[in-house]
């Protein structure tokens, strides 16, 4: 199995997902307004698919979604990986901050982490952040990356998503 390795931020621990973080995950895919852009809501069967595929998907293409924990008292704050499922245009840095840690630059920091993980250990070249119209915390957070708005693109489980550029390694740093 491909597991993930684990990345450390100041404040954060990004680390493989385990059986344990399935709870928290479920809990943000039920909250009809937090989940919307990212696919939700989800019921717990829904969910779990959703978690056991993110799973598969580190075996199948070697990457994914880190569990996001903080270090000051160990609990799930969220998920931020990279992601390119099949008919996918390209692989995603994507990011979802649970409520216990919204509002606190932990989504920045840890995407910040997975996007020189990318270039620096991984080699990508190139990653776009792909937002549903509307997410305005997620564009800005793209924005603060350096991302900047490319195209808008039909997904076809989400609809319209707007694909935000990262800049190149050598431009990111």
């Amino acid at each position: 199995m491909t597991l993930a390795p684990t990345l450390e931020t100041e404040r954060l621990t990004l680390r493989a997902p385990t059986a344990a973080d399935f709870e928290p995950l479920a809990e943000f895919f039920a909250d009809e307004q937090r989940s919307a852009g990212f696919g939700g809501p989800l019921n717990r069967h829904d969910a779990w698919r959703w978690f056991a595929g993110s799973l598969g998907h580190w075996q199948l293409r070697g990457f994914g979604f880190w569990t996001a924990v903080l270090k000051e008292d160990n609990a799930v704050c969220g998920i931020v990986g990279l992601w390119e499922p099949e008919g996918w245009p390209e692989p995603e840095l994507g990011w979802v901050m649970f409520e216990n840690a919204e509002g606190k630059g932990l989504a920045y920091e840890a995407a910040l982490k997975v996007r020189d993980h990318a270039y620096a250990e991984m080699g990508f070249t190139t990653l776009t952040s792909n937002i549903v119209p509307g997410n305005a915390r997620s564009v800005k957070l793209a924005e603060k990356l350096g991302a900047t708005y490319e195209r808008t693109f039909t997904n076809h489980n989400m609809g319209p998503e707007m694909a935000y550029r990262h800049p190149a390694p050598e431009a990111a740093q």
